[in-house]
């Protein structure tokens, strides 16, 4: 194999440091984190950290195939150059990871910009009855960001991030330094939660959610300034500091609003920030303005990570002829503005319809168990095929951490899927039927551009 570019592109360290963190703070630790403490108690600081060692160990794991695969849109690369005995296999499971990862992306998208006018409504009554509109905004506004210069986004990325983390602190200080935060409420600390002493444990995957952009800037390697040493680094600084954040928020919110008030209060389970401020912080009702703005920025930064990593994805397929050629060209900027587009319709569309998010976003959980369990294999394999590029990072733990981490994430997922019905099950073979036609339709008898990028880039 050919020797790495060791200097890449244009993001330093702290960009990429911002862009992790930015994606994985979202609308999971400002919603999903009161369903955690609803089934789990106090117990859930322990499913956010447990969920955080898992996801930390894709995030390894895709940081080393991202140096033996030097190119943004890993969720294709990877399977790609990895999987089959011929190229054309390869490319095939390239497509399989990456259709499922376009449609899960595009959910997160959707999901991120519905409640932006939930968090804005709560927080500023002038909003209120403008969930639609402020959807649409918003993913316009992603749109916008994800077609300029890429270190300009990243500029702005950066003062989101700074902005959200400042606003983040604010909120937890005021809960442990305020007097409202009790102790007593962690007692007892394993069994108050709906799902029992084993709570903890069942809603990890409701956790690792949480944690889905860990796997950023090795999907958009090519970005990235001397990506053996930053893209690895920046995975780890950046786990340090959302975890320790989220840690922060969950102890803070534990302290204020117990299992046992969400359970009579079911209203409040998907708000539990704003619970702790209209209950036990009501001395400072400038509180809820600062949940309401911290939660709008995490959504944003969200956004903004996600539709850069779908729209590197579908640009990668397109090399390969499996997209429209269109979809893989950058504007002047260095952006694929086609994919990027691509991306934005289906999201505007989406929007339009909050009455259905608990449907859609459960439609999105088997696709992302596919795309991560086909990306771990993919790093078994490489192991295997090829031989570490001079430079490159190796995740550590050798042929164990690939293993575990499979072994985990199939026991954490396989649950919830299982658990959502035949709808789920019907829906999702329906997605990869289509996409597998698309893929035969695309790429029967066609000698692409991208069958000469594969060389080039392999």
């Amino acid at each position: 194999m050919s020797n790495n570019n060791n200097q890449g592109g244009s993001l330093g360290l702290w960009t990429c440091v911002a862009m992790i963190a930015g994606g994985m703070i979202g609308s999971s630790i400002f919603s999903l984190s009161g369903l955690t403490i609803y089934s789990a108690g106090p117990a859930a600081i322990i499913t956010w950290a447990i969920a955080a060692a898992i996801m930390l160990c894709y995030g390894l794991i895709c940081a080393e195939l991202s140096t033996r695969f030097p190119k943004s849109g890993g969720v294709f690369v990877f399977p790609s150059k990895a999987l089959g005995k011929t190229k054309e296999v390869g490319k095939f499971w390239g497509w399989v990871s990456t259709w499922g990862y376009i449609n899960a992306n595009i959910v997160a998208i959707s999901f991120a910009a519905i409640y932006v006018g939930t968090y804005l409504s709560v927080g500023f009554p002038i909003f209120e009855g403008k969930q639609i509109l402020l959807a649409i905004i918003s993913v316009l506004v992603i749109m916008i960001l994800n077609s300029i210069k890429f270190t300009l986004a990243g500029k702005v990325n950066n003062i989101l991030v700074l902005a959200m983390v400042a606003a983040m602190l604010i909120y937890i200080g005021v809960a442990f330094f305020s007097g409202a935060w009790d102790s007593s409420t962690l007692v007892p600390f394993f069994s108050q939660g709906a799902r029992g002493t084993s709570g903890f444990l069942q809603m990890v995957p409701t956790a690792m959610t949480g944690y889905g952009s860990i796997v950023a800037m090795a999907f958009m390697v090519s970005e990235v300034k001397n990506p053996n040493r930053n893209v690895p680094k920046s995975v780890l600084i950046a786990m340090c500091i959302v975890l320790c954040l989220y840690l922060g928020i969950i102890t803070a919110t534990v302290g204020m609003v117990s299992a046992g008030f969400l359970m009579e209060n079911p209203g409040m389970q998907y708000i539990p920030l704003y619970a702790a401020a209209f209950t036990k912080l009501a001395a400072y009702p400038w509180i809820s303005k600062v949940i309401s703005i911290a939660a709008v920025l995490a959504l944003y930064t969200t956004m903004l990570t996600v539709m850069s990593l779908t729209s590197r994805a579908i640009q990668a397929s397109a090399e390969q002829g499996i997209m429209p050629q269109k979809l893989a060209q950058n504007n002047k900027a260095g952006v694929p503005v086609y994919a990027t587009l691509t991306v934005t319709i289906p999201c505007l569309v989406i929007s339009c319809f909050p009455q259905f998010t608990e449907m859609i976003v459960s439609f999105g959980a088997l696709f992302a168990a596919v795309t991560i369990i086909i990306n771990i294999i993919s790093l078994i394999v490489a192991r295997k095929k090829f031989s570490l590029p001079d430079g490159a990072f190796k995740a550590p733990g050798g042929i164990a951490l690939p293993l575990i981490a499979l072994g985990l994430i199939i026991m954490c997922y396989i649950p919830d899927v299982f658990n959502g019905g035949w709808m789920i099950w019907a829906y999702s073979i329906a997605w990869y039927f289509v996409g597998i036609i698309f893929y035969k339709v695309r790429t029967k008898n066609q000698n692409t551009v991208g069958g000469k990028e594969y060389e080039k880039v392999g």
